[in-house]
């Protein structure tokens, strides 16, 4: 085993990152093909979906950091189940806000996984797989096809890992690869999964998601 690991395994927490699911402000790439109700209606399966699927992966506390602040009404109207926590992503760009909620978690003594709402290939097995690659190493993480990721574990926390990253490019995933090897941090990299980002991302959702929506 890496010596940078902890002896012990942590617990772990899965903190998923979302937009409140409103027309005109989730999914908004996809307006051009959806509308931007078609958008948000999008939003709202992908946000159930992630939910049910962390919670049945059945691998540590869920939490599901959210933006605009929890305070706002539309967080109460989703029927969130009652075991996900519910916290604020706060200001700041992504990788502030990430680096923020890993310093937090980290600091509390758990290990994080850091997923969106937007990729329905990743299920509960991969995030069992996931958890399990923490017991082994410093980071784990499941590349998008796009250039980004769909899921980043961490075991602590080093502001490197996501400052100065060019977000929303095809090199997000290499330069955060990058920051953890120049760390001396041993990494499992899982298979790429497809996000949900474009409207040429469409063909990868469940057909019967995409009928719903068009209904």
């Amino acid at each position: 085993m890496n010596t940078s690991i902890d002896q012990c395994i942590r617990p772990l927490r899965i903190v998923i990152f979302a937009k409140a699911p409103r027309p005109g402000l989730a999914k908004s790439r996809l307006i051009p093909a959806l509308g931007s109700d078609g958008a948000a209606a999008l939003a709202r399966r992908f946000l159930a979906h992630t939910l049910d699927t962390a919670l049945a992966a059945s691998v540590g506390t869920v939490e599901l950091c959210v933006t605009p602040a929890m305070t706002d009404p539309i967080w109460q109207s989703l029927g969130i189940p009652a075991a996900v926590q519910l916290t604020d992503q706060g200001e700041g760009d992504l990788g502030e806000r990430m680096a923020r909620a890993t310093r937090r978690v980290t600091g509390s003594g758990e290990a994080v996984l850091f997923i969106g709402t937007d990729c329905p290939g990743l299920g509960a097995v991969e995030l069992q797989a996931a958890a399990q690659s923490l017991q082994l190493c410093d980071a784990t993480l499941f590349p998008a096809a796009d250039g980004g990721y769909a899921l980043l574990g961490l075991n602590r926390f080093h502001a490197s890992v996501f400052s100065g990253i060019s977000r929303s490019t095809e090199t997000v995933t290499l330069e955060t690869l990058d920051r953890l090897e120049n760390l001396g941090w041993s990494v499992q990299c899982h298979p790429p999964l497809h996000d949900i980002d474009e409207p040429a991302d469409l063909q990868w959702l469940p057909k019967d998601w995409l009928a719903d929506i068009r209904s």
